[in-house]
């Protein structure tokens, strides 16, 4: 989740966006980002992948069959 958060607040910083601005213009509460960006682990696939589409990123699913080739 580290990696998220900072994938995150990195990306929102170069944009110059504040986390209510950057949480308007996703789609998603204040409380989405916050909760991103301080590493909590308890976050909606799908309120993350809005967030994510900002960056032309998106979580899914990884089977882990797929990850021992």
């Amino acid at each position: 989740m580290k990696q998220l958060a900072e994938f995150v607040k990195e990306r929102r910083r170069e944009v110059n966006l504040t986390q209510g601005e950057f949480a308007e213009r996703a789609g998603v509460a204040l409380t989405v980002i916050r909760k991103i960006e301080q590493g909590k682990t308890n976050l909606n696939m799908d309120k993350v992948n809005l967030v994510l589409r900002m960056f032309g990123h998106e979580l899914a699913p990884v089977n882990s069959k797929d990850l021992k080739k």
